[in-house]
């Protein structure tokens, strides 16, 4: 089948929204859904034999991909992905959404598989745009946990003056273990009083940086969000170190160093 009647079949399967033209070995489709930035979503056709495959070529999970720090899919972050391929019947292929037309199966049907499948995706988005500090630290565990760190998580200690601080994180390497506070707000205005909240925990807890099982304080800044001054990082630095959530890797690092 030539690419001329790809295109007319799925013009009156799909309507005139969906532009069809060849693209080098593909044949592309520009569809009438958009990413929240704007850009088009394209899908591509390429027949081998009597299949025809159907696929994004990867736009989506790359898109995806861009919208978060971390290096690479968190664990939740598959499994939802998994879980929307498994809904629209569609597989996903070296970060490609990938469907099959085969004898018999109607191609526009194919391709509204696929786009639904990427318009599933892409709404994951919307699940880490407006983070609370709940979300960042859940980010944060799911890194710790690909790096292979032992943590506890949201850890109860009692500091000098007898109040109970409750710290993100507790992990544990063979070197030294390191308390680990996460700093986010969306808003300007409030982010003088979480680095203030955060140097009264540091400065009550104290104790537990001396010794020879003397833990590391780290204030990790979620620094996504122009949100923080200089003031801001100066006043945790004086009894702690200062982690960037934009620097995932230095994080992980000072995690191993022993002093």
């Amino acid at each position: 089948m030539n690419a001329a009647t790809i295109c007319e079949d799925l013009k009156r399967g799909l309507g005139a929204l969906f532009v069809c033209e060849p693209h080098g070995r593909y044949i592309r489709i520009r569809t009438p859904y958009l990413y929240p930035d704007g850009d088009i979503i394209d899908l591509f056709l390429k027949e081998e034999g009597d299949i025809t495959f159907v696929t994004d070529l990867g736009e989506t999970t790359r898109w995806l991909r861009m919208q978060t720090l971390s290096f690479k899919r968190s664990p939740k972050q598959r499994a939802l992905i998994e879980d929307i391929c498994l809904n629209h019947g569609v597989e996903l292929y070296k970060g490609m959404v990938v469907a099959r037309q085969r004898h018999g199966d109607s191609l526009a049907a194919v391709v509204q598989r696929v786009s639904q499948a990427c318009l599933r995706i892409y709404d994951l988005w919307f699940t880490f745009k407006t983070r609370a500090i709940e979300s960042v630290t859940d980010e944060v565990a799911d890194f710790l946990s690909e790096r292979h760190f032992d943590f506890e998580r949201n850890v109860k200690l009692a500091g000098r003056s007898g109040r109970t601080w409750r710290v993100d994180f507790h992990v544990m390497s063979i070197r030294r273990g390191s308390l680990v506070y996460v700093l986010s707000t969306g808003n300007r205005s409030a982010a003088r009083s979480v680095a203030e909240h955060v140097l009264a925990a540091w400065y009550d807890l104290n104790h537990l940086a001396v010794g020879p099982e003397a833990l590391r304080f780290i204030s990790l800044f979620d620094d996504t969000l122009d949100v923080w001054t200089a003031e801001d990082f100066k006043l945790v630095e004086r009894l702690s170190t200062i982690a960037r959530w934009s620097q995932p890797d230095e994080f992980a690092d000072l995690l191993k160093e022993a002093a």
